[in-house]
């Protein structure tokens, strides 16, 4: 499974295939995240824009929920069959079951359209940062010896976690997370056994600078739990989560 081309580690600029049937909006966004330096592949239906997406490298994804051909939701469901890219989905109901859909399907984050430039930015920026996370390297360590500096090597029972190399095993065998979900188990891993709260992920994680949407928190802790096992993360009830030691 590829993972996400490391955007911003070079001089060249990040490459975003966006995915949009509107002509309007499909021009509008691209000649405004154009302005802000990125490189903009567009697309007006869900199989060319898969067609692209096999053909071509591409830091991140930007899809509408609503194309002919393949929806979003179906788009986002093949991309992640292949590719750890990240993910933005676009929705205009921003309470309906599309938010949910996209989120299972395996994406990032969403926004509700219409949506200002700079909220969109900011959360193709939050995606970036989360896809070229990488801590300093350290020494191996076991869970259970208080909380680990970064760059280690976390042991929770049969779940391995190295921050060095940014690879997660379970029994031995390897597990391909998102950006998104990586981020999200080091957040937990940090704090082992501690309980935290929804508001507080969404800050540390999506880098959410006001109160967000909990249902990204709640579909990506599903997600790590189909990848790691049912148990390995705890729902504290009206609370949060936490990571068992």
């Amino acid at each position: 499974m590829s993972s996400p081309a490391p955007a911003g580690a070079s001089s060249r600029p990040v490459r975003v295939l966006l995915v949009e049937d509107d002509d309007l909006m499909r021009r509008s966004f691209a000649v405004a995240l154009e302005r802000y330096g990125y490189e903009m592949t567009a697309a007006a239906d869900g199989l060319t824009g898969l067609e692209l997406f096999r053909d071509e490298s591409f830091d991140l994804l930007i899809l509408d929920v609503m194309l002919p051909g393949l929806d979003g939701i179906g788009l986002c469901r093949r991309v992640r069959e292949t590719s750890l890219v990240p993910v933005l989905m676009m929705s205009a109901r921003g309470d309906g079951l599309d938010v949910v859909a996209g989120l299972e399907a395996g994406a990032d984050d969403y926004v509700v359209k219409p949506v200002d430039t700079y909220v969109l930015v900011a959360r193709i920026r939050s995606l970036l940062r989360r896809a070229t996370y990488a801590p300093a390297p350290g020494p191996e360590r076991a869970a259970d010896e208080g909380p680990p500096p970064e760059g280690e090597v976390l042991v929770f029972g049969d779940l391995r976690i190295d921050t060095a190399g940014m690879e997660v095993f379970v029994s031995g065998s390897p597990v391909a997370l998102t950006p998104t979900e990586l981020k999200l188990l080091l957040e937990f891993a940090a704090h082992p056994g501690v309980v935290l709260e929804r508001h507080t992920l969404l800050r540390n994680v999506w880098e959410y600078g006001w109160d967000g949407d909990s249902r990204v928190v709640d579909l990506c802790v599903q997600r790590l739990r189909r990848k790691l096992g049912r148990e390995r993360i705890e729902t504290v009830r009206g609370f949060g989560y936490k990571l068992r030691r």
